[in-house]
């Protein structure tokens, strides 16, 4: 009997790394060579489901763009219970800023809800890229003002708005996310329990 081989394509780092050059183009210029010096000081990363990026009591050892998946960042509340303050998804990054720009230990999690991909900044190649590529200073500061707005508009949501309305808000402007997250994170994330989630998923029907 004859052995069958297969022949598994190689994905290089710049095919890995192609939504992160489209993500950056859109808010700034970068040319081939910029590039090139760009994927010289990145790599490339598979993150199995439930696997940490970071953990309580770690520094932040990079800036991480999602090219693909889910992660969740959170925290251990006093009352033993976790709670999620963020999300990222494709083409979005995370990271704990505090801990990654001051090199102290973190207090949060960043945890794959999902088999994920990202690429890796890390603080010493992120410094020296922004004094060769100063563009991407300015594409920092464009991606960083509207995740604090998007922040800001959370914050407004959670003051203002009912659980039952801040879901129903939540689901309609996020409808395939609601779907691809277990509904116990999802509860945490929006500041309620999950029982408290069935019985609006419940009267929606």
């Amino acid at each position: 009997m004859k052995n069958k081989t297969t022949t598994i394509k190689a994905v290089s780092k710049a095919e890995s790394c192609v939504p992160l050059l489209h993500h950056i183009r859109r808010y700034v210029p970068l040319s081939d060579d910029e590039a090139s010096l760009l994927l010289d000081s990145i790599h490339f990363k598979i993150v199995n489901s439930k696997a940490f990026l970071l953990q309580a009591g770690q520094v932040c050892g990079g800036n991480y763009f999602i090219v693909n998946g889910c992660f969740r960042m959170y925290l251990n509340t006093d009352y033993g219970t976790e709670q999620i303050i963020q999300f990222g998804i494709d083409n979005w990054w995370i990271a704990d800023y505090t801990s990654f720009e001051q090199q102290r230990p973190s207090d949060r999690f960043i945890q794959a809800v999902e088999k994920s991909s990202v690429i890796v900044m890390e603080k010493k190649e992120q410094d020296v890229l922004f004094q060769k590529l100063p563009q991407l200073e300015r594409y920092f500061r464009i991606v960083f003002q509207r995740a604090y707005t998007a922040q800001l508009n959370r914050i407004h949501f959670m003051l203002n708005l009912s659980g039952e309305e801040r879901y129903y808000h939540f689901h309609n402007s996020f409808p395939d996310f609601v779907q691809r997250v277990p509904q116990y994170m999802l509860a945490s994330y929006l500041g309620f329990t999950p029982e408290f989630l069935s019985k609006v998923r419940a009267k929606r029907g």
